[in-house]
């Protein structure tokens, strides 16, 4: 759906150059959710920018359903744009106009008649909640309510495409998740192939399919967001995911409590139903072998439940070895911490 083909952003000339992006590759399939985070200056934002060419790459091919817009004249490119819908993090409405008038705004642009304008207004404030709050202008909303208008005038023109540019940053984390799930629905309703940029693991983790983390103008990792999120490889990635789930501190009490010759520290990954199964209790059960478990959370990464545990095994070398492999070999990640 979405290819970027060594992408180069170079912004000024000579001793005031600046890369924003260098030489990267990406490519986004159709229908799904995809996010890309990184941390301020990354390049991330420079990066959405290029999917429509607001930010026109120095170097590089940018293809979209098929299509160069890289290669496009600006009439050509003007169609194109409008497949590709777009939010942002401070909403950009029209404080002059109604919310209605916000949403038909892009509908006027092109022509559309009057009564075809009024019955995709409704059917977009319906979809977004804001049927109540039609006549309203932005300064009287909340900052969800904005973010709400924003995305009913980016569906306005049918979209392939909805390109999220830090959407949710300026809101609360309770608006946060309503406008995450608004994302999901509209995704799951419309099969919409959505890019969204954050810096906040969260957001990844509650709506995305995959996850490109990009740093220094580059992508570092890639892949499904379980895979990323639980298997992270780049430092960048662990970074983010330190900061999202605080643990070094029981990490750094598991090592120290498993100092022993007869104690072993580890990290146990459940996914999916083996989440809130009963594995790790048969399994040393079978073995002998005592556990305490020093850290433990069950979350979700999209719609999939998951859960991570620091446990201290105790017991012969041999019996803690028999018990990593069974918990494995029941298809569990069992990580040796210590």
């Amino acid at each position: 759906m979405i290819n970027l083909k060594g992408i180069t952003k170079v912004y000024g000339k000579g001793n005031h150059a600046a890369t924003a992006l260098s030489g990267l590759n990406l490519s986004i399939e159709k229908g799904e959710i995809f996010g890309v985070i990184g941390h301020s200056g990354a390049g991330k934002s420079t990066l959405i920018r290029c999917i429509n060419l607001l930010e026109r790459p120095t170097e590089g091919e940018v293809w979209v359903d098929g299509i160069e817009l890289t290669k496009l004249t600006q009439g050509q490119l003007q169609e194109q744009r409008r497949k590709i819908g777009m939010i942002f993090q401070h909403f950009n409405l029209l404080s002059s106009a109604t919310v209605y008038d916000n949403i038909a705004f892009p509908l006027r642009l092109i022509g559309t008649s009057r009564a075809d304008i009024d019955t995709k207004v409704k059917d977009l404030l319906a979809l977004v909640g804001l049927e109540e709050h039609r006549d309203k202008y932005p300064s009287q909303l909340s900052g969800g309510q904005k973010q709400r208008v924003g995305i009913a005038r980016a569906l306005a023109s049918d979209p392939d495409v909805l390109l999220c540019d830090e959407a949710t940053s300026a809101l609360d984390p309770q608006t946060t998740d309503s406008i995450l799930k608004l994302l999901l629905d509209i995704n799951k309703r419309f099969h919409l192939t959505i890019v969204l940029i954050t810096h906040e693991m969260h957001v990844i983790q509650s709506i995305c399919d995959r996850v490109a983390v990009i740093h220094g103008g580059g992508i570092v990792e890639q892949g499904k967001v379980t895979e990323v999120f639980l298997k992270p490889q780049h430092e960048v990635t662990r970074d983010f995911i330190r900061s999202e789930s605080q643990n070094e501190g029981p990490l750094r009490m598991a090592l120290d409590a498993a100092a022993g010759d007869n104690s072993q520290a580890v990290k146990i990954t459940f996914f999916g139903e083996k989440t809130y199964g009963s594995a790790l209790s048969n399994v040393v059960r079978e073995t002998g072998v005592s556990f305490a478990i020093l850290h433990g959370t069950i979350s979700t990464i999209k719609d999939v439940p998951y859960g991570q545990m620091i446990v201290r095994f105790e017991g012969p070398a041999e019996a803690i070895a028999v018990t990593i492999s069974e918990l494995t070999a029941q298809g569990l990640e069992v990580e040796v911490i210590s």
